[in-house]
């Protein structure tokens, strides 16, 4: 892989996705990285991946230029957040510095409400953010709490559900609310690409799922914010609480 030829003097900023065998999915990762290299021109930015797709990360760290700086494209804590790609990055690029991950953060609720409003979401429907999961407790609160500033930008409770590992799934969280008075029930994606999970959450049942996050000015915007909390030397701990407290202050 040949580096992009950008301005090498701010280093590099290195987006870490998982990987998928979506082609859809590798093209809005491609294109987000488009949009965070057009938010600072003349900034070198790469893309790389963990696992299935390319270009591997380790190989993109290696051949990267100046200081390095790994941002995470994931949502949320967990095995490939606190594992995974620290064990990459200490073989591959040891003097790099590691970002959080993504999420929770108020530009993604910023990009969910939007996604809501524009798929048809009505005052009386029920809303549940839908999202991947994990089998790391630590996710799954990251996850809980983006539920929380989410409700509190839509006036109303927003459910934490998962697709896969995490509970409560998605399909007890729809079984139990089709129980209930709630008219309509509309699953907001907490994914950032199209995917498997994303096509199990278009077949769940509710009446309305939002598209992924995708590609949006919030998304180049929130990659920065990581790069220059991790340059900056903020420590990565702590971000899930700090916005959880705050929403409680704001929803009071």
């Amino acid at each position: 892989m040949r580096p992009s030829p950008r301005d090498t003097r701010h280093g590099t900023l290195v987006l870490a996705a998982h990987g998928t065998r979506s082609a859809a999915g590798e093209a809005a990762l491609a294109e987000l990285t488009t949009r965070v290299r057009r938010a600072r021109p003349g900034r070198r930015v790469e893309l790389g991946f963990l696992e299935i797709s390319s270009p591997a990360l380790p190989g993109v760290l290696a051949e990267a230029q100046g200081p390095v700086v790994v941002v995470p494209l994931l949502l949320a804590g967990g095995y490939h957040v606190h594992i995974d790609l620290p064990t990459v990055v200490a073989s591959a690029r040891p003097d790099a510095v590691i970002a959080a991950p993504l999420g929770p953060h108020p530009l993604l609720t910023a990009v969910l409400a939007r996604r809501l409003a524009s798929a048809g979401l009505r005052p009386t429907d029920t809303v549940v953010l839908g999202a991947a999961g994990s089998s790391d407790p630590a996710a799954l609160a990251d996850v809980r709490a983006a539920a929380r500033l989410l409700s509190v930008r839509v006036a109303r409770p927003v459910t934490a559900a998962f697709a896969s590992a995490g509970s409560p799934s998605l399909a007890e969280v729809l079984t139990r609310l089709r129980r209930g008075p709630a008219p309509r029930v509309a699953v907001a994606s907490y994914l950032l690409a199209p995917g498997h999970f994303h096509d199990r959450m278009a077949e769940c049942g509710a009446d309305l799922v939002t598209r992924p996050l995708g590609v949006e000015e919030e998304m180049a915007a929130l990659v920065w914010h990581r790069h220059d909390e991790a340059a900056a030397g903020v420590p990565v701990a702590g971000h899930a609480a700090t916005l959880l407290r705050t929403a409680r202050v704001s929803s009071v």
